[in-house]
């Protein structure tokens, strides 16, 4: 016999349990804390940009565009199957170079090893083993991180298979094969660095800390921010422009709660990046943000909000991370009783993309306001970790959709059967519909603006995917 069910809280019980069932892909890949970081290493010439942008720009690999948000060339954010990553290109290396400039190369692909959660060692099979690659393979042993062999410009593996074998000397591990020009071999590579991607985070000590990421324009005082909040001068401070080079955590504690600051390297103008170092503290800022869960972006009050604040802003949010604006100086700005909202209304403007974002006026100097930044920090992280239980959400888009019909196209109205929410930082929502195609940008911000008038959600971002699904089921 056919079950029916009985009374409508019972028949909305079924249907959830079915939605949970339906959404552990998303619940797992909202589980995963940060991108995974992926650095293509080796000598000069053996084809490393060529790989970079092939998994930058091609159809095996997407990349993101957010308001806001300026691509470097030395990285790109990248998707492969279910795993999103960073990947780093690199300057060649040349171990014993005493040139100025290529052994500042050097330098930097360290750096880049040293942020790597896999490594990428790339040699080129017409040129055959050199010693460099030799000494290169040695350099990489001694980071102790996942290494992948990647054996360029094999056209015809029949015909030099013999020639990667030969890389076997290196004692790095089995030789990747693949023809970046023809686009080969690149699937496998791949799959084998996913395998070595670190699992997502669940619970534990990190869970109950709030990681904080400092991050603005050179000089605008993210050092003196943190050393006035940690009480004691734990970061060095300066007011030459690029003093900070690297992130640097500092944990505190306060009010019984534990809270990592994450300082970070001023990012400039693209045009003033004129040494190669500069790019790699990019690339440092990137990664700071990638391991926190709530972004300040500092803004200097006495020069207002620049382009280049929306593109560190749009850093952190195309990575879904929550963000507070803090306006530093403000006791050298002149004001009036109309000031902060002229100010915080030019910040709405160009940073419209962040329309969910705090704002606090800070002075570090003097320390004006310095202790509410705490309190927004754990209102922020309340948010951004808050659940809805899925009969309300849905009670929430019934509503939605009475008072605003969904569009329709050719006789065809979307329909949304459900919405469950399955993850936080951010908070992400599937909702299921009949149509992704009639699910319009401008509907998914309506449904949206009903949940945040709802439950606020202020500080975070929202995260929407959307899944088709036939109405019978």
């Amino acid at each position: 016999m056919k079950k029916v069910c009985r009374g409508r809280a019972v028949c909305r019980a079924d249907i959830y349990t079915y939605i949970d069932s339906m959404t552990g892909n998303e619940d797992r890949m909202a589980k995963r804390k940060s991108r995974p970081i992926v650095a293509v290493v080796g000598r000069p010439n053996v084809g490393k940009s060529t790989l970079f942008n092939v998994l930058a720009g091609e159809k095996i690999s997407i990349v993101k565009d957010t308001p806001g948000v300026t691509r470097d060339r030395i990285y790109a954010d990248c998707t492969w199957l279910n795993y999103e990553f960073t990947l780093i290109d690199t300057g060649g290396i040349e171990p014993d170079s005493q040139d100025v400039i290529l052994s500042q190369m050097r330098e930097q692909a360290q750096m880049a090893i040293d942020m790597a959660d896999v490594i990428l060692f790339m040699v080129d099979v017409k040129q055959g083993l050199t010693d460099a690659d030799g000494k290169v393979a040695d350099m990489l042993r001694r980071a102790r991180k996942p290494v992948l062999l990647v054996v360029n410009k094999v056209d015809k593996f029949e015909r030099e298979q013999a020639d990667v074998y030969e890389f076997y000397n290196l004692g790095i591990g089995d030789p990747y094969p693949i023809s970046s020009v023809n686009k080969t071999g690149i699937g496998d590579l791949l799959d084998a660095v996913a395998e070595h991607f670190p699992e997502p985070t669940e619970s534990g000590e990190e869970e109950e800390q709030i990681r904080i990421a400092v991050v603005g324009k050179p000089n605008v005082g993210k050092s003196s921010i943190i050393n006035r909040l940690i009480g004691e001068n734990r970061v060095i401070v300066s007011d030459i422009a690029g003093t900070t080079r690297d992130a640097i955590d500092t944990k505190v504690v306060h009010n019984g709660q534990d809270y990592i600051f994450i300082d970070t390297a001023g990012l400039r103008r693209k045009n003033k990046i004129k040494e190669e170092l500069e790019r790699y503290m990019i690339l440092r800022t990137v990664a700071a943000v990638e391991r926190a869960d709530i972004t300040v972006l500092v803004i200097d009050g006495t020069e207002g909000v620049t382009e280049q604040d929306a593109k560190i802003a749009g850093i952190a949010h195309d990575r879904g991370k929550a963000v507070i604006i803090a306006v530093n100086k403000w006791d050298l700005v002149e004001k009036d009783n109309h000031t902060v909202k002229k100010f915080s209304d030019k910040v709405r403007q160009i940073l419209s993309f962040l329309s969910y974002a705090e704002i606090i006026f800070i002075s570090a100097k003097s320390g004006q306001r310095l202790p509410k930044l705490y309190d927004l920090i754990d209102a922020v992280h309340a948010n951004q970790t808050m659940r809805i239980q899925t009969g309300v959400l849905n009670e929430i888009i019934s509503e939605a959709v009475v008072m605003q019909q969904p569009p329709s196209d050719k006789g065809k109205m979307l329909r949304i059967f459900y919405g469950t929410q399955v993850g936080v930082k951010p908070p992400t929502f599937v909702l299921f519909v009949n149509d992704k195609e009639l699910f319009h940008f401008s509907y998914q911000r309506y449904i949206e603006n009903q949940i945040r008038q709802t439950f606020g959600f202020k500080g975070t971002p929202l995260k929407f995917v959307i899944r088709e699904r036939k109405a019978d089921k």
